[in-house]
């Protein structure tokens, strides 16, 4: 019955000139279900009900439509980061802790997006459009960290754009540590991501002298 509805939706929507978005959102499905490695253009377009040749007319490999889904995933989380931002203004270290958890709560609430964002097998200088969508989300959190290290009482500044390097790497490592697709990470964890990453970033911006938010 999923896949026979998705069909006629995926007809409805190409038979209106919009089976580029019909793909993508067909994708994410997939992916959410199945996970990258199995992601097929040619069973979209049967599942969508168009020829094989359609989705080509749309996305010139399996690549540029993955490429598609991860450069709005970075839009998306760039809004995400700029609004934990924003929450904390005047507090830049509390900006930055909130970065991290925007970061990992985003991960959590959009895994398909995610996983086609930080797959390996896309090279963003290909994609100079996911390149910049990349760079922009980065470059929020790296605005941020500017803000905090400036507050540092270390004899010398930690270098913000290694700061937002860590914090970034911290929110990417304890999403996919925990967001696996069986969820057999975090049943043998005796705390919860949010947790995880709360306890590390403190850690992590104690060593550089930070004044802590709370």
């Amino acid at each position: 019955m999923k896949q026979q509805d998705s069909r006629g939706k995926g007809s409805t929507a190409y038979h209106h000139g919009n089976l580029r978005e019909a793909l993508v959102q067909a994708a994410l499905t997939m992916i959410a279900e199945r996970g990258v490695p199995r992601f097929a253009i040619a069973e979209l377009a049967r599942i969508l009900g168009v020829s094989a040749a359609a989705p080509s007319r749309q996305f010139r490999d399996h690549d540029a439509l993955l490429a598609e889904m991860a450069r709005r995933g970075f839009e998306g989380l760039e809004a995400e980061l700029a609004l934990a931002a924003k929450a904390a203004t005047g507090n830049p270290v509390a900006a930055l802790e909130g970065c991290a958890q925007a970061h990992l709560a985003y991960a959590g609430r959009e895994t398909a997006v995610y996983a086609a964002m930080f797959d390996q097998q896309l090279a963003p200088s290909v994609y100079p459009e996911l390149l910049a969508a990349r760079d922009a989300a980065f470059m929020v959190l790296r605005r941020v960290a500017e803000a905090a290290c400036n507050l540092s009482q270390a004899p010398r500044r930690p270098p913000p754009h290694m700061v937002a390097l860590h914090v970034w790497s911290l929110a990417h490592g304890v999403a996919t540590l925990f967001l696996d697709k069986d969820g057999e990470n975090a049943g043998r964890l005796p705390m919860s991501p949010k947790e995880l990453l709360e306890a590390g970033v403190l850690v992590y911006l104690q060593s550089l002298d930070l004044p802590m938010s709370l």
